[in-house]
C-alpha cells in the first residue's frame, strides 16, 4: 500500500511496476535533496576552526567547534531515529535540516557578539544537518528490491560528491559576501548553509511524497506490521537477536572511525614533509574522490557478490591505505595514494554495512537500528578524531596509521567469523 495523496494513511495496494516507479522517484527526490543538503556542511565546516579561533582568541580551542558539530550529529541520531519510526521519513529528514539551520544562525549570532559557548552550541546544533544526510541513504533502500538495495543506499551516498567538492571552494566567496557587515567574514559560510538547509528541507517536506518508510512498513507481511516492534528498545533487541546487524555496526563505525582517524592527521603530516597548502588540498581532494565518486561501484559489487564480500575488501583496502600513508613519508604521491585508497575503502564499508545492516533486521524496527548505527558510528569516529591528535604528538603519524589498521583486525575477524557461521549471508544479500 501507499498513502493517499497528502496524507501518510494506506490507500489500495501497489503492484511491482508501481513499487519499483515511486521507488525510482524516491532516489531522484534523494539525490537532489543530498546533492543540496550536502553543499550546507562543507561549504562553512572547512572555517569552524578559523572561527574558533577568532572568537575564542587562542587556536588552543580551534579544534572544539568542529568536535561539537561532530558531537551535535552523534546525540540527534536517536532522537531522529524516533521520530522517523513514529511519523516516517519526512518529518525527521525536515526536522533535522530545520535544527541544522538554526544552528548555523546560532554560529553567526556568536560570531558577531564573540560568544564562543554559543558557538559551540551552534555548531552542536548544526551537526543535526549531517545526520540528516547520513539518514537519506537508509531512506533509498526503504522501496529498493532486496538485490539492488545496496545500489539505492550507493547512489545517494555518490550524490554527496558534488557537495562535498564543491562546498569547500565556495567557503570565499561566501564569505566576501559579508564583507563590509555586521556579520564576521568567516561567519558569512554558515548564512548560505542556513539557507541551503532551509531550501532542502522545505524541496524533502514538499517532493518526498508518498513517505517511503510508512509506505514500505504498509507493505511488508501484516506480522511486521505490530507497533511494538517500532520502539528503540526494539531495534536494540533487533541487533542483540542478529550476528549480521551487529558485523554491520561493526563495520560502518570502524570504517568511519579509521578514515576519520588518518584523514584529520594527514594534513598536519603533509606539511611537516614540505607540503604546501595547494599540495594538501589536492590530496584531500582525491581521497573525498574516493569517498564518493565510486559508491555506485561498491553498491553493485554489495548486490552481486555479497555484503560480506565487499567488507572484506573494505578492510583491505583500508588495511594497503594505512601501510601507504603511514610510510609515505616526503612522498607524496604514496600519501595520495593511501588516501584515496582510504576514502575508497570507507566507502565499500559504508555502503555494504549500511545494506547489510538494513538486511539485518524486522522492517519495523529499521528505523530505530539505523539510528542506533549513526550514533554508533559518529561517536566512535569522534572519539576516533580527538585520539589521533595525541597518538600524532606523541608517536608519529605511523603509528597513528598502524592503530588504525589494527582497529580492522577485529572487523575482518568477525566477518570472518558471520561468514563461517552464516554462510547464506556470505553468498548472497546477507539473508
Amino acid at each position: 500500500m501507499t498513502a493517499s495523496p497528502g496524507t501518510d494513511r494506506p490507500a489500495p495496494p501497489l503492484g511491482l511496476p508501481d513499487v519499483a516507479r515511486l521507488q525510482r522517484r524516491t532516489s531522484r527526490v534523494l539525490i537532489a535533496g543530498q546533492i543540496l543538503g550536502g553543499l550546507g556542511v562543507p561549504i562553512s565546516i572547512a572555517l569552524a576552526p578559523v572561527l574558533a579561533t577568532e572568537i575564542s582568541g587562542t587556536e588552543a580551542l580551534s579544534g572544539l567547534a568542529s568536535t561539537a558539530a561532530v558531537i551535535g550529529t552523534a546525540l540527534v541520531s536517536l532522537p531522529l531515529a524516533a521520530l522517523m519510526t513514529a511519523r516516517g521519513r519526512r518529518p525527521g529528514l525536515v526536522l533535522a535540516y530545520a535544527i541544522g539551520a538554526v544552528g548555523a544562525g546560532l554560529v553567526v549570532l556568536a560570531a558577531t557578539i564573540k560568544n564562543f559557548p554559543l558557538l559551540l552550541l551552534g555548531m552542536a546544533a548544526f551537526g543535526a544537518a549531517s545526520s540528516a544526510n547520513l539518514q537519506a541513504r537508509f531512506a533509498a533502500a526503504d522501496l529498493a528490491a532486496p538485490d539492488r538495495r545496496a545500489r539505492a543506499i550507493s547512489v545517494v551516498v555518490w550524490a554527496s560528491t558534488l557537495g562535498a567538492v564543491l562546498g569547500p571552494n565556495l567557503s570565499a566567496p561566501a564569505s566576501r559576501s559579508f564583507a563590509g557587515t555586521a556579520i564576521p567574514e568567516t561567519a558569512g559560510p554558515f548564512v548560505w548553509a542556513a539557507v541551503v538547509f532551509l531550501l532542502t528541507g522545505t524541496l524533502i517536506g514538499v517532493l518526498l511524497r508518498p513517505d517511503p518508510l510508512l509506505t514500505a512498513r504498509a507493505l511488508a507481511a501484516p506480522a511486521e506490521q505490530t507497533r511494538e516492534g517500532r520502539s528503540l528498545r526494539a531495534g536494540f533487541a533487533a541487533v542483540k537477536a542478529s550476528p549480521r546487524a551487529r558485523l554491520a555496526l561493526v563495520t560502518v563505525a570502524v570504517s568511519h572511525t579509521v578514515m576519520v582517524s588518518i584523514m584529520v592527521m594527514t594534513p598536519m603530516d603533509l606539511g611537516h614533509h614540505g607540503a604546501g597548502l595547494e599540495l594538501i588540498g589536492l590530496v584531500i581532494s582525491i581521497h573525498i574522490a574516493g569517498m564518493f565518486a565510486f559508491s555506485p561501484l561498491m553498491g553493485w559489487l554489495a548486490d552481486r557478490l555479497g555484503r560480506l564480500s565487499v567488507i572484506g575488501l573494505a578492510a583491505g583496502l583500508l588495511s594497503v591505505a594505512a601501510l601507504l600513508a603511514g610510510t609515505a613519508g616526503a612522498g607524496h604521491g604514496r600519501s595520495a595514494l593511501g588516501l584515496f585508497l582510504l576514502g575508497l575503502g570507507w566507502s565499500a564499508g559504508m555502503v555494504s554495512g549500511s545494506a547489510l545492516l538494513t538486511d539485518s533486521v524486522p522492517q519495523p524496527a529499521r528505523a530505530a537500528v539505523q539510528g542506533l548505527s549513526d550514533l554508533t558510528m559518529n561517536a566512535a569516529a569522534g572519539v576516533g578524531g580527538a585520539a589521533a591528535g595525541l597518538v600524532m604528538s606523541q608517536a608519529g603519524y605511523g603509528w597513528l596509521n598502524a592503530v588504525g589498521a589494527a582497529l580492522l583486525l577485529p572487523m575482518a575477524a568477525l566477518a570472518l567469523f558471520t561468514a563461517r557461521r552464516h554462510p547464506v549471508a556470505a553468498k548472497g544479500l546477507g539473508g
